[in-house]
Order: structure tokens, then C-alpha cells, then sequence
């Protein structure tokens, strides 16, 4: 996985990178990146993932694969890492749809351990996959076939909505107007909230600790000079900015409401239409660093 869930292709690792099991000279996806290729390479009938901003839907899908985020405070995040608190969520990555529904039967339930659970009864998954499709709604967001798109990304994406149309299913348009606020709203939220979860791995209580340092704030430098790779610490650095006294209502508190709006968005749409469908990525599996 890339380090601490920071990253999008796995190269970002602790250890050493993971490779996309279709074509080795690609990228498996992040930050879930080794779950999504263990089952893609049936090392496993299925694995865990954990999704702050795409990291188990991204890998599945460049992995061809069947990835869900669930709904937030579905699965227990207790014994998790955390990166961005009012984002993660572990999910399940599996060959099809049927096995992601029989992993959520076992996943999803109440954990008083977990203050984010949701203490609300659990369905049978497996009860919502249906023999049909007929009159199912589906809505399709302009805003989401964006410029820049691989050609042959949104080819595949029409030809599915296509064949469920031939199927049965009712098939319109829909719009979500604050889509391009998403991404800013993101890299506001999951650092700041990243900065906050990370600030614990100082080296006194738990984790790693320098070994040789001359005094105890020393020991606090070196060990989160040493002790986080270059991603995490660009991260922790930009969610402590947007944190500080002066800039916490101009980018955080700011970053939390637009978030509001981007959610209702996605409530309006979900009270016309049953389903959303879009492109989980804009492009396919990319070149590995060093390849091609």
C-alpha cells in the first residue's frame, strides 16, 4: 500500500511498489494498490481495503476488480490507521459483485468500540442483487466526463450505460454543480485532518523512534524526519497550513461547508435516480515510475 493511504499508484510505499498483475510495467492503482493486484492475481478470493479519497475504487478499477466504499460508520474503523477521520472507510475488494455482497454481510455491523459506528440494522447485501434490471433509474453526470479523459475510458463507460439501457434500465442525464469544488474541497479536508491523526507518531508513545537522538526534541524531529516518507510529510505540512491560527475558517471551516453542498448535490440526484454511473478513473492502469 502506499504509505499511510497517501498516493494513487502504490509507489509511494514503505516497503517496495506493487505492480499491476495484467502488465507489470504499470501501476496497480493506490492506495489499496496491493489489495485490489492480490485479488486480481487470485492470490485471494478477496481482501480489505481502506478508501479516504478513491484508494479502493481506484486500484479495483485499474486492476479490473469489483471495489465498494461503503457508506461512512457501516464498517467499524476500529484498528485502523487513520489518515483523514471524517473521510476512511474499509471496504471490500473482490472478483464480483456477488462476493462483495457476502464480505459486507460479514463486515458491516455495529462496533460500540468505534464512535463513527452506525448503530442501525444491518441488511442481507446479498438480497439486492437482483435478476433484473428493468426500470432501474439511472443517472449519468455531465460533470463527469471531464477533458482529458482517455478516449478509450469513456468509450467502455458509454457501452456499459449502452448495454444497461438494452437491459431495461431508465437512462438520464444528471447534473452536480459543485463537482469541480471536489478536489479542492479534498486536498483541504484530508491533510488537515491527516496532520491532526499523524501528530500522535512523535516517537515517545508508539511507532517508530529515532534511536540516537541528543535530547527529547530531538527525538521528536528525527523521528518524523526519519519516520515519514516524502508524500506523507508534503501532506502533514500542507494540512498543518490549513490548520493554523489565521487560515482554519478561510480553508478548513470553508472546505467543510462546500462539502455540504457537494453531498446535497448527490441527495437531489439520488431522489430522481436509483444509481449513479460514471468513470471511477480518467485514465487506465498508468506507466510505473522507471518503465516504459
Amino acid at each position: 500500500m502506499d504509505e499511510f493511504a497517501m498516493g494513487s499508484s502504490t509507489e509511494n510505499s514503505a516497503f517496495f511498489p506493487t505492480h499491476n498483475p495484467w502488465d507489470l510495467s504499470r501501476v496497480p492503482g493506490g492506495s489499496s494498490g496491493g489489495s485490489a493486484a492480490a485479488v486480481a492475481a487470485d492470490e485471494c478470493i478477496y481482501s480489505l481495503g481502506t478508501d479516504t479519497g478513491g484508494s479502493v475504487r481506484q486500484p479495483a478499477a485499474l486492476c479490473g476488480v469489483v471495489g465498494l466504499k461503503p457508506t461512512y460508520g457501516r464498517v467499524s474503523r476500529y484498528g485502523l490507521v487513520a489518515f483523514a477521520s471524517s473521510l476512511d472507510q474499509i471496504g471490500p475488494i473482490t472478483k464480483d459483485v456477488e462476493d462483495a455482497a457476502i464480505v459486507m454481510n460479514a463486515i458491516a455491523h455495529y462496533d460500540p468500540r468505534d464512535s463513527t459506528s452506525v448503530n442501525a440494522p444491518t441488511p442481507d447485501y446479498t438480497r439486492a442483487l437482483l435478476p433484473e434490471i428493468k426500470g432501474l433509474r439511472i443517472g449519468v453526470p455531465k460533470e463527469y466526463f471531464i477533458e482529458g479523459m482517455q478516449e478509450g475510458v469513456e468509450e467502455a463507460i458509454r457501452k456499459a450505460i449502452e448495454e444497461l439501457e438494452e437491459l431495461g434500465a431508465e437512462v438520464g442525464e444528471v447534473s452536480l454543480p459543485h463537482t469541480d469544488y471536489s478536489l479542492p474541497t479534498y486536498y483541504i479536508i484530508a491533510p488537515a485532518e491527516a496532520s491532526a491523526n499523524l501528530a500522535r507518531y512523535d516517537g515517545v508513545k508508539y511507532g517508530f523512534s529515532y534511536p540516537r537522538a541528543d535530547d527529547i526534541w530531538d527525538n521528536y524531529r528525527k523521528t518524523r524526519q526519519v519516520g515519514f516518507g516524502d508524500e506523507v510529510r508534503r501532506r502533514i505540512m500542507l494540512g498543518t497550513y490549513a490548520l493554523s491560527a489565521g487560515y482554519y475558517d478561510a480553508y478548513y471551516l470553508k472546505a467543510q461547508k462546500v462539502r455540504t453542498l457537494i453531498k446535497r448535490d448527490f441527495d437531489l440526484a439520488f431522489e430522481e435516480f436509483d444509481v449513479i454511473v460514471a468513470p471511477t478513473s480518467p485514465t487506465v492502469a498508468f506507466q510505473a515510475r522507471g518503465e516504459g
